[in-house]
């Protein structure tokens, strides 16, 4: 059985094994110091959160847990460093809501067919305003509001997949935000768990709403 869990988060394993739960959230770790973030803030507002390192897990061990939604992480590197989180998304898509932050938006973006690539500028750390459409994950927050960026990949807005639609940009256009057309498939590119990100908590309760 796989190890599941990364130090320092509780595990829902009984006997080295994850058994068949209803209402378990699945989150990929792509390797990233703000997870923990995100499983904190999923937490708080209710979620049973099982974290699961981006090589320590298949999509069929996944299928096993049942989850009800997905949350891919932000990390490192590009969408060929995210390990499983690609098949996840595949694997998934049309079954249960899946949201993907950062990195796991990337993969998004990449798998139905768009190209992410170096944005010229690097933001780690700063904040930008976010204007969005007031849909889905963005239902009752304010347009614009401020966001903390980490990132210096962004997906090409000219290669934009005809599956996806942009729900966020920048005040320069860079694309923050996609959802899908017709699946609930949602991708921010920067960070709502930050401490310094307005609405993160919101929004990330707006994503455990959705239901199939």
């Amino acid at each position: 059985s796989p190890r599941i869990v990364s130090k320092g988060y509780p595990t829902r394993e009984e006997g080295g094994r994850i058994h068949n739960q209803k209402m378990t959230t699945i989150m990929i770790d792509n390797y990233d110091s703000f997870t923990y973030n995100v499983y904190q803030y999923l937490s708080e507002l209710g979620a049973k959160v099982v974290v699961a390192r981006n090589d320590k897990i298949t999509v069929e061990e996944i299928q096993k847990i049942n989850p009800i939604n997905i949350v891919i992480s932000p990390g490192p590197g590009s969408p060929k460093d995210a390990g499983v989180s690609i098949d996840v998304i595949k694997a998934f898509a049309g079954k249960v809501p899946i949201l993907g932050i950062c990195l796991g938006h990337q993969c998004i973006y990449e798998l139905y067919g768009g190209d992410v690539v170096v944005s010229g500028e690097i933001w780690h750390g700063k904040t930008s305003e976010m204007f969005h459409d007031s849909k889905g994950l963005y239902k009752g927050i304010p347009s614009p509001f401020k966001a903390t960026r980490y990132h210096s990949l962004v997906g090409k807005p000219e290669t934009l997949p005809k599956e996806l639609i942009v729900t966020c940009k920048t005040k320069n256009g860079l694309i923050q935000g996609v959802r899908h057309k017709t699946l609930p498939i949602y991708g921010v590119q920067y960070h709502p768990e930050s401490c310094i990100s307005e609405h993160g908590k919101k929004l990330l309760a707006n994503f455990l709403a959705i239901k199939m």
